[in-house]
């Protein structure tokens, strides 16, 4: 009889904080899978959005020793990738790039026509403050800029109190596209002048 009390005490102990582990992580577990899902369906969805279903095919831009320099004098650090994906069509490219705000990263979707962004758009923010950058009173802001010789945004761009950092992130990221978009299409552009 003894011996049956100790082997119940043991399965307790055990099977009953294995089960409460196993109710607890299941919802975290699907959870993190839906957030990857939404993560790409934003992405697809800007992409779709700025094409209007008509997505072209995605493409690669790689950064080579010159292009790596002038993206790190744009970001003030290292871009930490071999390449930069884009969807072309015509004289209109859409980029999806991550910029830290203050811990995390933010991923923005840029659209540029002709030179200028038509669109930018917040796809995913994941730090706890700064949060107004994805609203579209700020974001307006930025359509029709384009890159002055020296790399910066030439139309101002008013900050957010108490965004500083994101609002930083979003001027990189849209100098960048910029950026990475006269690349793409400076043979382009240099023929048809």
């Amino acid at each position: 009889m003894r011996m049956n009390y100790k082997f119940e005490n043991i399965i307790k102990r055990m099977v009953l904080p294995c089960a409460f582990f196993v109710l607890c992580i299941t919802p975290n577990a699907y959870a993190k899978d839906k957030a990857v899902n939404v993560k790409i369906d934003a992405r697809a969805q800007f992409v779709e959005t700025v094409f209007q279903g008509d997505v072209p095919k995605m493409q690669t831009l790689w950064l080579d020793k010159a292009i790596k320099k002038d993206v790190k004098k744009i970001l003030r650090h290292d871009y930490g990738g071999l390449r930069a994906r884009y969807w072309q069509n015509g004289d209109q490219t859409v980029w999806v790039l991550n910029e830290v705000g203050k811990y995390k990263p933010i991923t923005i979707g840029v659209s540029i026509k002709g030179g200028a962004i038509a669109k930018l758009q917040v796809l995913e923010y994941r730090e706890s403050h700064g949060w107004e950058v994805k609203k579209e009173f700020f974001t307006r802001q930025f359509i029709g800029a384009r890159l002055s010789e020296k790399w910066r945004l030439d139309q101002n761009v008013d900050g957010i109190s108490g965004a500083t950092l994101s609002v930083r992130a979003l001027k990189k990221i849209a100098r960048l596209a910029l950026y990475f978009d006269s690349q793409i299409t400076k043979p382009t552009r240099a023929s048809n002048l």
